[in-house]
């Protein structure tokens, strides 16, 4: 990412730094990252200037905010060398390999019962048009996210949306599942397209997004929720019981963001 960040931007930024890829040759710097924890006035400001910077602003959390390292970001524990495009992925058909490899692995009916579509992928949920504007929502949930993770820090990314901005950083969240990130942002380019989803922060091995428009009929959310199992399978597996894709539906009805964990 060239110039330096500041360079091309109208806000003020605070003290930081490039960040080089621990795994390339020296020469890929795929993220600035803050010296010192974010402010969501600040976010929502770089982010109102994204058409024009190009620069996609993230709150990056560590996997210990107390270790001066902030895992992975300040460590450079990225990999943009290793990823593809998200432009070569076709989210369809992504989310119906995932789908028949995890419900393969998890077999449990109950967790596929209750009103679900059993092992058979039933496609994507249909889009909605957002009553609220997708960029004022995601600067809204930046202030509430920051409210939880008063640390977290602030990563800039030339990128061309926040979805493509994961692969382009170079992060690794989802390692134990899949290593090119760029199939995760394939996904969430649609779902940008269909939900009104924003980027907004991103951890170790998280993921948060804001929804301008998200499921508020209960099978449209089942369909979400079959999504959400493919994409995250940890969500359901790992999440608050009962462990059961119906029970999640019910959590994402009317939800204005989604958050992702990877084991």
């Amino acid at each position: 990412m060239h110039p330096e960040p500041r360079l091309s931007l109208a806000a003020p930024l605070p003290p930081g730094r490039m960040i080089t890829s621990d795994g390339g040759d020296g020469n890929v710097q795929p993220l600035w990252l803050s010296d010192r924890p974010a402010t969501a006035a600040l976010w929502a400001q770089i982010h109102a200037e994204h058409t024009r910077s190009g620069l996609w602003p993230l709150l990056l959390d560590a996997l210990d905010p107390d270790d001066d390292e902030f895992r992975p970001w300040g460590s450079a524990e990225l990999m943009p060398e290793r990823m593809s495009s998200p432009a070569s992925h076709d989210p369809a058909g992504l989310l119906e390999e995932w789908w028949a490899t995890y419900t393969t692995i998890d077999q449990d009916d109950d967790m596929l019962s209750a009103k679900t579509f059993g092992q058979d992928w039933s496609g994507l949920a249909p889009a909605r048009s957002a009553a609220t504007d997708p960029d004022e929502l995601a600067a809204e949930y930046a202030q509430a996210f920051l409210t939880g993770r008063p640390q977290s820090r602030l990563g800039l990314v030339a990128a061309p949306s926040g979805a493509e901005a994961l692969a382009v950083a170079g992060w690794c969240g989802p390692l134990n599942y899949d290593n090119d990130t760029a199939k995760f942002s394939a996904v969430i380019r649609d779902w940008e397209r269909r939900f009104g989803v924003r980027v907004v922060a991103v951890g170790f091995s998280t993921l948060h997004l804001s929804v301008a428009a998200p499921p508020i009929q209960e099978e449209d959310a089942l369909l979400v929720a079959a999504e959400h199992f493919a994409f995250c399978p940890d969500n359901v597996w790992q999440g608050s019981r009962p462990y059961t894709l119906a029970a999640y539906a019910e959590r994402i009805i009317g939800a204005r963001s989604w958050d992702f964990w990877w084991d």
